[in-house]
């Protein structure tokens, strides 16, 4: 299709602003009187109409300049009309679900692909393009929610960090209503002892919608960081009415410090998972910049999105980056002072808008003192080199699943791996399945996990970089 120009006016007086999205039949402009347009050629409307996902009369007539024959439709900028892998602007849960039940509206009338599909959010429409880009109706979906990541509506876990608008609930919820089975380790999210929560804001806004696990979390091989988290932050979370009665709103940051892979970021993802609340990360990749201001005005953007999804977490890893001492060397020129203060005042307002933070460093000693101030940081837990209880414990919780020989003796391999990082248990047990599978054996034998440990990163024993 050719382009419209700036400045063309549309039947009835609304005048073309920008071009938003172009492909081979379809065009989506914004105009001046802040609707989107859709344009199409006539052969891609005669489609439509054919396959009866439209009326004739739904389009109105255009011709181009070239006097090219075409169709269009408006629509307020308020609504969604964009192709499925060109939405990007942050959802919410009814827009979701008009999504998911547009979907499967379309599906009941025609077979072709819908991934490459124009959403018409405000008539509830999906109308194919017949182009060759094709994908089942999960990745259409998957697609959608995580604004344009190809992603497939199965893959549960990855889905609710990237839609992290939806609490796993809602998001089960949004893919039931498209038609599909919960893919979450194979069960659905009810089976997995999620309980859903109405928590009205106490400015008499709208009530926030949470998904809390019910139970005790469980922290293989960890029982003293296990204990404190259920005692310092489930416990709450499950009894927040008695803790509020004691002044007590929501858990309080905390800051975890260890040598390199002492388990640290293990425990988080744990947590995190445990608790299905979106997430958000702040570390040196996401945030840093070379351009003054810039740095903070990063933070100050993922304070903001996970305060305006709580009940959220935010995971501050390798904190001591960006939160050095003001008063040394390190941390020297106005940006980082200025990135430490954008701290000092998020940290707090963030804790009572319920989200809950998370920090890590390898390098407590320099961290800002005014960082690890109570109120601030309630909490700063040390975790250490897994002790060989603490080994034993992990192993025997990655083997519980896995088929093994009734003769498996574990005592070399707890022995060789207790002080080392938790990573290498991981890595051994998956090597030792590994090395079962490779020889078609139908279970882990000690012969398997003597070649696997014979197989561990000889630098084991040397400190590591991140965590």
């Amino acid at each position: 299709m050719m382009r419209f120009p700036r400045g063309f006016v549309l039947p009835g007086g609304n005048r073309i602003k920008k071009c938003l999205e172009a492909a081979a039949d379809y065009e989506v402009y914004s105009s001046v009187s802040n609707e989107n347009v859709l344009i199409i050629s006539s052969d891609l409307h005669e489609k439509l109409c054919g396959e009866k996902l439209i009326q004739k009369d739904l389009f109105s007539p255009l011709i181009a300049d070239d006097g090219t024959e075409c169709h269009f439709l408006s629509c307020d900028g308020r609504f969604i009309l964009s192709s499925v892998r060109k939405v990007r602007f942050l959802c919410d849960r009814p827009k979701a679900l008009a999504f998911a039940n547009a979907l499967l509206s379309a599906r009941s009338i025609t077979d072709v692909s819908l991934f490459d599909a124009i959403y018409v959010e405000k008539l509830s429409l999906l109308l194919p393009t017949y182009s060759q880009d094709a994908a089942d109706d999960r990745t259409t979906l998957g697609t959608f929610l995580a604004g344009g990541v190809v992603i497939s509506a199965d893959s549960f876990d990855r889905l609710t960090r990237l839609a992290a608008f939806l609490t796993p609930s809602d998001l089960a919820e949004v893919i039931e209503t498209a038609g599909f089975a919960v893919q979450r380790n194979g069960a659905y999210l009810a089976k997995q002892g999620y309980r859903e929560r109405e928590d009205a804001q106490e400015d008499g806004g709208p009530a926030n919608r949470a998904a809390v696990k019910t139970g005790k979390f469980t922290l293989a091989g960890r029982p003293q960081l296990e204990e404190f988290i259920n005692e310092h932050i489930v416990d709450i979370l499950h009894n927040e009415e008695k803790y509020k009665q004691m002044g007590i709103d929501f858990p309080s940051a905390v800051i975890l410090h260890g040598p390199p892979g002492c388990g640290k970021t293990f425990a988080v993802e744990k947590l995190i998972e445990f608790l299905g609340f979106p997430f958000y990360e702040i570390n040196s990749s996401s945030i840093a910049s070379s351009f003054i201001h810039e740095t903070s005005k990063k933070v100050s953007e993922v304070f903001d999105k996970a305060i305006g999804n709580a009940p959220s977490v935010i995971v501050i890893d390798e904190m001591e980056a960006y939160l050095t001492d003001r008063g040394t060397g390190a941390a020297s020129g106005m940006h980082r002072v200025e990135e430490v203060a954008e701290f000092l005042r998020r940290i707090p307002e963030a804790t009572k808008n319920r989200v809950l933070i998370i920090a890590m460093t390898n390098m407590l000693e320099m961290i800002d003192p005014a960082i690890l101030r109570r109120g601030r940081f309630d909490h700063i837990i040390e975790v250490s080199m897994p002790s060989k209880e603490e080994v034993e414990a992990l192993v025997n919780a990655l083997l519980e699943k896995l088929p093994t020989a009734d003769d498996l003796d574990l005592r070399r391999m707890v022995d060789k791996l207790t002080g080392k990082p938790l990573s290498d248990a991981s890595f051994a047990v998956r090597e030792a399945a590994r090395i079962a599978a490779k020889l078609g054996a139908d279970e882990i034998t000690n012969e398997c996990i003597a070649e696997a440990l014979n197989r561990l990163p000889k630098t084991a024993e040397k400190a590591r970089i991140g965590f």
